[in-house]
Formats: structure tokens, C-alpha cells, sequence
């Protein structure tokens, strides 16, 4: 199913989670040795991430300059407005810009107006998207989950989903076991008429988190044809409206 954000207390995946922090030689050596490398590559263009509810955001950026430590880079508009929420951005490498390793580097300075982002206090990073097989979205809404057992019904809460998997809360831990398989129902709801559709397959219980209630357990779905497609096109308009609201969302 691949990496799936764990939210924190207040229900916001921790971007720290997307991918892992590498380590050189100490934290202000690496700093200054990749702010050396952009310094040799003002007026290149480098490939940005960030995650928006669970949607990668990446696009091109223009390198304008580099002073005191900091890069200013040109970028869309979308992703100054996640860079600005994240507080953080990530770099991809690649060979025509000669960043040979994947950066992440801390925001000082947003605007999404002026289409403007400065980084600092760089690291090296190990980018996790790879890992990623199917598109992820976050749910703001409450979408009911069934997990059903012989002789009990465990009800939770869908934090996130995709094609293969899903992240679900709940508040008792009985059927949650790593490894074992289960029978899940999803009450999706369609987002333009509000009907709800339930969706049922087998899931293995992947990994659970949490000491106490509510625990949150990641599932990988082995669904059938029909339900696939059902899952596929809530997804689908989930995308959409995530979208949607990033485009309206103040920068």
C-alpha cells in the first residue's frame, strides 16, 4: 500500500513523515555544503513537494537567488500556499539542475501572491512518494467503517484513503490485530448527491498506533472488481474537491 500518514494529535499528518531526514556530517555542514550547490545553480529550476490533505504538490521552481544562507525561488502558486500551511518544502534531485540528493529546507519567507518562497537551514532528505502506489486523500467529513467479526462490530472513523488502503480510527482495539484479515464496510457518501453507497471487502490489518483510544489501524483492501470502482470514483471526487479548495484557499 506504501507509506500513509499518521495524524497527530490534531489530526494533521506531520510532514516529517514524507520522508527522512539524512544526516552528513553534523546539520550545519550539510546546510552549508547544499547552499553552496544552489548558489552555483541560481537561474535553474528545481522540483518542489509538499502534501495538501494527502495530495502531492509539486511543481517546477525557479532558483533566483541565494544570500545569507537563504534561497529565493519563483514558484506556483499552489505550492507557496502549502509551503506556507507546512512550513517546509522539500526538493527533489535531479540531474539537470545536479542536486544529487533529495533536500528538504524550512520556509522564512511566503507569499503566494507574488508567487515568492525563501528557504533556509537545508538538510538532506530521503523523499518517500516513491513508496506511494495509489493517490491518498485526506477526509474532512465523518465516513463511517465497519469492521465485522464473528461476534462483534468494531465502528470507526475514515481519516484517509486510497485505491489500496486506508488509515480509520477507533475507539476499541478488539479486532485490531497486525497481520490478520478482516471483513470492512465503507459508508462512502457521493459528493454531489450525499447518497451513500457501502462498500465491502477483506483487509489486512497492517500496522495499529496508539496506547489508548482511539487507536488508529492502516488496512490494505483486497476489494473485487465493483468495489474497486466504487472506491476509485470517491476518491476521484474527493481529488477534486481537495483541489478545489487549495485553488480557493487563502495564501
Amino acid at each position: 500500500m506504501g507509506v500513509c500518514a499518521i495524524p497527530n494529535l490534531d489530526g494533521v499528518p506531520v510532514m516529517q513523515q514524507y520522508y527522512d531526514k539524512i544526516i552528513k556530517g553534523t546539520e550545519r555542514e550539510d546546510s552549508l555544503v547544499i547552499v553552496q550547490h544552489l548558489k552555483e545553480n541560481v537561474g535553474k529550476h528545481f522540483s518542489l513537494l509538499n502534501y495538501y490533505k494527502e495530495i502531492q504538490i509539486s511543481y517546477n521552481a525557479k532558483l533566483l537567488s541565494v544570500e545569507n544562507e537563504m534561497a529565493e525561488f519563483e514558484v506556483h502558486e499552489y505550492q507557496a500556499k502549502v509551503i506556507n500551511l507546512e512550513k517546509k518544502a522539500l526538493v527533489f534531485a535531479q540531474a539537470s539542475n545536479g542536486l544529487r540528493e533529495d533536500v528538504c529546507g524550512e520556509a522564512f519567507y511566503v507569499n503566494s501572491a507574488k508567487k515568492r518562497v525563501i528557504l533556509c537551514k537545508f538538510s538532506y532528505a530521503k523523499i518517500l512518494s516513491g513508496m506511494r502506489r495509489f493517490v491518498r486523500v485526506r477526509l474532512d467529513n465523518e465516513v463511517q467503517a465497519d469492521l465485522v467479526g464473528e461476534s462483534d462490530v468494531l465502528r470507526g472513523r475514515v481519516i484517509d484513503i486510497s485505491l489500496g488502503g486506508a488509515a480509520i480510527t477507533f475507539m476499541a482495539n478488539e479486532l485490531l490485530v497486525p497481520g490478520s484479515e478482516q471483513n470492512l464496510f465503507l459508508k462512502l457518501p457521493d459528493g454531489a448527491t450525499g447518497a451513500i453507497t457501502e462498500v465491502g471487502m477483506i483487509a489486512t490489518v497492517v500496522s495499529v498506533f496508539g496506547n489508548e483510544a482511539p487507536y488508529t489501524c492502516i488496512f490494505e483492501f483486497h476489494p473485487e472488481k465493483h468495489s474497486q470502482q466504487q472506491i476509485a470514483y470517491f476518491v476521484n471526487q474527493r481529488q477534486v474537491e481537495i483541489i478545489k479548495e487549495l485553488k480557493e484557499l487563502k495564501g
